[in-house]
């Protein structure tokens, strides 16, 4: 378990140190406040537009996040010959692999934390055609991302410490607190007679993208175990596209499974038809469905509580297929030749 544990934690400290980690993170929160500065003009949903646009921001930049740290994490310490010294020692590969993944899993979970607070402070910021950019508020946040940056580099040039980790836990700790500052003592219009409040119901949202990230990571590293970092994107973006559309193209095939008469029944008439729904589900339950962990839509919707039921159950998904496929990345990594 200690063996575990410190790869794992080694593993997150090695993924938060890589500048376009950095970079990823403070982009995407950054981009992610600006949807709410702009005049849309959307006719009473310029709320809803900035909402859905944040959380896509946040869903893209982890699924960035989640190929280039398996790929770093994994597919470059097998090239470089890093995961053969560890693995000389006495730990398995599929213990190296899930500690791999866990380090993976705790990086992202940072990457998402930060983001929500973002699609929060988007959504709180944002207003119709009656309303104004807050500009105090993107101040308050732009100078808790500047000074998060300046403590790292006090740190790095005083204390000789690594300037990029620092910097991520500076701008987890100042994103929280500036926008702590911005909800706690600022106010927003969002309309000519409507205060902006908080929506909360953006957390079980937000979980459930990290639901996603968290399979995407897993597919990541199991092609990582075969596959270099380029290859690795192209395939979790097939993967993420083709998800996105399951419904559309497996869905429906799938759902006639069961209400074609059986193809003996009928002189095998109906069998080329069989296959096709039965090949049909079989690809619907390997693809994962985005649309699942996709709920953007249901918070406009005039309900006032969010079902965290929902939330367990995709909980529950998430933990199978991302264990099915790290099964079949161990299988993978351990036939991998190292030397």
């Amino acid at each position: 378990m200690r063996q575990f544990r410190n790869i794992a934690v080694n593993a997150f400290m090695e993924l938060i140190r890589q500048p376009i980690f950095l970079l990823l993170m403070t982009a995407s929160v950054l981009f992610e406040i600006f949807l709410a500065v702009p005049y849309y003009f959307a006719f009473g949903d310029e709320m809803k537009l900035v909402k859905t646009s944040a959380l896509a921001v946040m869903l893209l930049a982890g699924l960035f996040g989640a190929v280039l740290s398996a790929s770093a994490s994994l597919a470059r310490e097998i090239r470089s010959g890093t995961a053969l010294a560890v693995l000389s020692k006495p730990v398995g590969r599929a213990q190296f692999l899930l500690a791999k993944f866990a380090g993976l899993a705790a990086a992202l979970a940072l990457l998402a934390y930060v983001n929500l607070i973002g699609v929060m402070l988007a959504s709180w910021m944002a207003f119709d055609a009656y309303g104004s950019t807050n500009l105090q508020a993107i101040g308050i946040f732009g100078g808790g991302i500047l000074l998060a940056y300046a403590l790292a580099g006090f740190s790095n040039f005083f204390l000789r410490r690594p300037f990029v980790s620092d910097a991520v836990i500076a701008v987890v700790v100042m994103t929280t607190l500036a926008t702590f500052i911005i909800f706690q003592f600022t106010h927003q219009m969002q309309s000519m007679n409507e205060q902006a409040v908080v929506d909360w119901r953006l957390i079980p949202a937000g979980i459930l993208i990290l639901f996603a990230l968290w399979i995407l990571a897993a597919v990541a590293l199991t092609c990582s175990t075969r596959l270099d970092m380029i290859a690795t994107l192209a395939v979790c973006s097939m993967v993420f596209l083709v998800g996105l559309m399951s419904d559309y193209f497996f869905g429906r095939a799938a759902s006639h499974i069961g209400s074609h008469a059986p193809w003996w029944a009928s002189g095998g008439t109906h069998l080329i038809s069989f296959l096709g729904s039965w090949l049909m589900s079989v690809l619907y339950t390997i693809i994962p469905n985005w649309q699942l962990f996709w709920l953007a839509d249901a918070l406009e919707t005039g309900k006032n509580t969010f079902q965290w039921g929902y939330v367990a159950k995709a909980f529950g998904y998430m933990i199978c297929y991302a264990g099915a496929a790290l099964a079949v990345g161990v299988a993978l990594f351990d036939d991998r030749e190292l030397s």
